[in-house]
């Protein structure tokens, strides 16, 4: 499983011009699920993306998490970054799960992530979206497990 988390100032996601997710502060996390994850796999990231240490302390330092600060949580699917770009001009998507076991693991993450954590949103499994968001610092980690 890949996330690549973005600390963010504010974000959204739009689908077909209307809004169906919204956070102010907190993480924006785009999720790619592949072949080999697993419940396990879900439990790892969730426990990182709670507790990943990426906002700022009181002397400035990153040193905080999302857990610490109670920000917002947007979690938005997007098979691209298990894609292969290893070679060639066009990306490959053998890397990524079916679209079946994707969708059954990102909605566990979703699940679990509501079920401990105040304020998560996301967008919709295999839809077209629309993601704005304004990037803070920037700060932007790509995360596995």
């Amino acid at each position: 499983m890949k996330a690549l988390l973005q600390r963010v100032s504010q974000a959204s996601v739009s689908i077909a011009g209307t809004q169906v997710a919204q956070i102010a502060g907190g993480l924006l996390v785009l999720v790619a699920v592949e072949p080999d994850d697993t419940q396990q796999s879900v439990e790892k990231m969730l426990h990182k993306l709670l507790n990943y240490r990426v906002f700022a302390d009181e002397q400035g330092r990153m040193n905080t998490s999302l857990t610490d600060t109670q920000g917002g949580l947007l979690l938005v699917s997007q098979f691209t970054l298990a894609a292969d770009t290893r070679s060639g001009l066009r990306p490959g998507f053998s890397t990524a799960a079916t679209p079946e076991k994707a969708e059954a693991l990102f909605k566990q993450l979703v699940s679990l992530a509501q079920q401990r954590h105040p304020d998560v949103q996301s967008g919709h499994f295999g839809a077209d979206m629309q993601v704005q968001l304004i990037n803070d610092g920037p700060v932007t980690f790509m995360l596995e497990v």
